[in-house]
């Protein structure tokens, strides 16, 4: 258990805090979406931003990797990319008579797996053993991850031509899903009359080293979370569970993923302890992509989570 008197907590915030500012000065107005994108990062999950073309998901993705100086690689999905163009291929070498394995992009820390759901089935399945277990096998052998190591997958909305749906095994091993929809008319405006947002990304410094980056994730694993707190998740998890209102509930994973995100939202926050409004502060982005309301509701999924956590006893 952490102390929240500890300085290194309270340093750690200022830290994440000047990480974010950074980041806001490039995507204007969406300060809840990147503290969340932030959040899912640091609590080592994957984050897939559902949106509209043009909106700023990529521009995003880069400006994280750039500010918290991670290796950066971007991977464009299409109909036509195969597995072994993300995981990588074995080439046989004439001259030491052995096939050589040449890494893929996803040997990065952070992978941007752009407009994913316009990738067959079969190549969007290739990132699945590496988003859960940070490792890769091609003809029988494994190879092991850099660390950290985060994927951002881009998707653009179901009804627009040339995309295939995530499958539910997919969509399970994002942590999180944000969506950013359009500037308000003073970010807009501030954009307009600004400059290139690319371009003050390109000239960006990173604002931690690796290692203080790799420190704060070891500090999340510290948080306390109290028994009444478990209490509340297993409550809202089994509301989620409900057949009256979602076709099926939340799984293990997603519990867990709850805990890490409400541990790291209290970090956040300057707290070695999670509290509900941690909590509440991150269950809506991390278990909506994982729920389908049942036919007798016609309210969103997001609604309906809503109404979940302002009737959920908190302890």
């Amino acid at each position: 258990m952490l102390d929240s008197t500890t300085p290194s907590i309270e340093q750690y915030k200022i830290d994440i805090d000047a990480a974010v500012a950074a980041i806001e000065t490039v995507i204007l107005g969406k300060s809840s979406q990147i503290r969340l994108a932030v959040c899912c990062l640091l609590a080592r999950g994957h984050c897939l931003i559902e949106d509209l073309p043009g909106v700023g998901k990529t521009t995003l993705s880069q400006t994280i990797a750039q500010v918290f100086g991670l290796k950066f690689n971007r991977i464009q999905f299409t109909s036509d990319l195969l597995p072994a163009d993300i995981l990588g291929v074995s080439i046989f070498d004439p001259d030491q008579q052995s096939f050589n394995f040449h890494a893929g992009p996803v040997f990065s820390h952070f992978v941007l797996a752009d407009e994913i759901n316009r990738a067959t089935p079969k190549t969007q399945s290739a990132l699945l053993e590496a988003m859960e277990e940070r490792q890769i096998t091609v003809e029988g052998e494994t190879h092991l991850l850099e660390e950290p190591f985060f994927v951002i997958g881009t998707q653009n909305p179901l009804d627009q031509s040339g995309t295939f749906p995530l499958p539910e095994s997919q969509l399970d091993r994002f942590m999180m899903r944000i969506k950013l929809g359009y500037p308000d008319a003073e970010a807009e405006r501030a954009l307009l009359s600004g400059e290139n947002p690319r371009n003050l990304m390109l000239r960006m410094q990173p604002s931690m080293s690796i290692q203080r980056f790799l420190d704060i994730q070891q500090v999340i694993d510290r948080i306390h979370s109290s028994g009444p707190i478990l209490d509340y998740v297993q409550a809202l998890v089994a509301a989620t569970r409900d057949p009256g209102q979602f076709a099926y509930g939340i799984s293990p994973r997603a519990s867990l993923a709850v805990i890490r995100a409400g541990k790291t939202w209290a970090l956040m926050n300057g707290r070695g302890h999670v509290e509900p409004a941690d909590i509440q502060a991150v269950f809506s982005s991390v278990c909506e992509h994982r729920l389908i309301a049942t036919e007798q509701h016609s309210k969103s999924v997001g609604s309906l989570i809503d109404r979940l956590l302002e009737q959920t006893a908190i302890p």
